[in-house]
């Protein structure tokens, strides 16, 4: 692994423990050359995904994008990171575990939509504004009616 301060190309890990339950392996590094520290995440990696956009680009799946969204809209609110990682990881392994190698930007988009449901009602809402592309308040009024209709 490579130092990300000085380049050098032998690192030394110092520590190793599961992460995210066991789906990844967290490693401690240490650089010999410039005494700096970092942290690696291992992740099991069952194919190569490809985000096919709405404009029919193809993309890398790239999870920490996924990561930025659910904090995104998980912003100032009071959610457990454990839960959001949980939710992160349970989306990506049902893409990897969907046989498809290309997964439609709006899958994942309304795979993201459920399990913001499911953590806040408040980032379902900001997630839906922008993913929904809502242009005025009755919008925003449907969505609040579909999780009123949930309570009941």
């Amino acid at each position: 692994m490579r130092c990300p301060y000085c380049q050098s190309e032998d690192t030394q890990v110092k520590d190793s423990r599961p992460a995210e339950d066991g789906a990844a392996i967290r490693r401690r590094r240490a650089c010999p050359d410039c005494g700096g520290r970092f942290t690696t995440f291992e992740r099991i990696q069952l194919r190569d995904l490809v985000v096919v956009k709405r404009s029919g680009r193809k993309v890398p799946f790239d999870r920490d994008k996924l990561m930025r969204s659910f904090d995104i809209a998980l912003r100032k609110r009071n959610v457990e990171p454990e839960r959001v990682e949980r939710a992160v990881t349970g989306i990506v392994r049902q893409l990897e575990s969907s046989g498809e190698t290309e997964i439609p930007s709006d899958d994942i988009g309304l795979l993201v939509i459920d399990a913001l449901k499911a953590l806040d009602d408040v980032a379902y809402v900001r997630f839906a504004s922008v993913y929904r592309n809502f242009r005025e308040a009755k919008d925003f009024q449907d969505v609040l009616g579909e999780l009123k209709g949930k309570e009941d």
